[in-house]
Parts: C-alpha cells; sequence; structure tokens
C-alpha cells in the first residue's frame, strides 16, 4: 500500500479533459461517459474528486478551447488544480490538497494518455502513491503527423506498461470503469 503514511483515501483524479484537448480524440464522448459514471461514483461514496486544468501557450486560460467540456460538471466544493507542466504535482498545490484530504491512492482519468496522463501516473507513483489509471477513461489526440503510433495504440501501450508498474510499498494498475473500488 501506499508509502505515505496517514492517508486511507482515494481521491479522483479528472485531468485535463478540455474542449481543446479532447476536440477529435477517438472514444471522446465513451471516455466522458465513463468519467461522469465515475465522478458520480465517487460523490456518492464521499471519493474526493479533484480537477486538473492545464494551460500553456497552446491553450490559452480562459480561452474556449481551456474550458472543461460541458458534458462534465465541477462543483463548487471540489477543488480546481491550475497546471502548466505535464506533471500534475508539478508547481501546483495538487499534494497539499491531496494530504489535507489524507489521500494516499490515486485513480487517474483524463487525456492526454502519452502525455499529462503518463506524467501524473508517474508523478504520484515516485512520490509514494498507489495510482491506479482508469484503462477506458483516458484518452489522446492522434500525433501520427509527428512520428508517433495511432491513438489507439497510443492508449493500449499507456494501459499495457501501467498495469505491470511496481515499487516497494506501492501499487499500480489498470482497472475498467465498471471495476473501480474506491475502497480497495
Amino acid at each position: 500500500m501506499t508509502t505515505l503514511t496517514d492517508r486511507p483515501r482515494t481521491a479522483l483524479l479528472v485531468i485535463d479533459v478540455q474542449v481543446g484537448v479532447v476536440a477529435g480524440a477517438p472514444r471522446r464522448d465513451d471516455v466522458i461517459a465513463n468519467i461522469n459514471t465515475l465522478v458520480d461514483k465517487a460523490r456518492s461514496e464521499d471519493v474526493p474528486v479533484i480537477w486538473v486544468q492545464h494551460s500553456d501557450g497552446g491553450l490559452t486560460r480562459d480561452s474556449d478551447s481551456w474550458q472543461y467540456v460541458p458534458e462534465l460538471s465541477r462543483r463548487d466544493d471540489e477543488p480546481l488544480v491550475h497546471k502548466n507542466y505535464g506533471d500534475s504535482f508539478e508547481a501546483t498545490d495538487l499534494e497539499a490538497l491531496l494530504a489535507e484530504r489524507g489521500v494516499g491512492r490515486l485513480i487517474v482519468t483524463g487525456a492526454q494518455s502519452d502525455a499529462c496522463i503518463r506524467s501524473t501516473l508517474h508523478g504520484g507513483f515516485v512520490r509514494g502513491y498507489d495510482v491506479t489509471l482508469v484503462a477506458d477513461a483516458h484518452t489522446t489526440e492522434d500525433l501520427s503527423a509527428h512520428g508517433a503510433p495511432a491513438p489507439e495504440q497510443v492508449i493500449a501501450h499507456t494501459n499495457l506498461y501501467w498495469q505491470f508498474q511496481s515499487a516497494p510499498g506501492r501499487t499500480a494498475g489498470t482497472v475498467e470503469t465498471g471495476k473501480v473500488d474506491f475502497t480497495a
């Protein structure tokens, strides 16, 4: 279990499901529906839901493309973490928010599988968190024109390699939306 002492709780992270980030992403609507299912389940089980929102030179803060997709709705009492780097922990208040809530286990959803999702998975893991990726609740854009594999291959590879991560005192893995257990 987590190497963070006195942190028995789990949190759901919803990372960068922004209009400009997921526009044209494969399985966009299915991924968003799965995230909504998880958000509803987390809320019903009093599990913290933490929203992460990216901005940089290509994704200007307060622009239309920077906004969260309209299908997802954050409650006022749910924290919103603003970030400028791939890793949601880097130069943000995410760690403090998790510590305040006694969180040592993360359930990760969102976009981009090969960038911010991957960076945050590793960022949490090396900081001592147990980190689970929801295999059918993340997506990425098509960067094959730049030499990357097709998006579905990127998603599949991210799921494949994350299920085999290990480190002393921590767990990692993947799970489908329907099998997420916030109490495990």
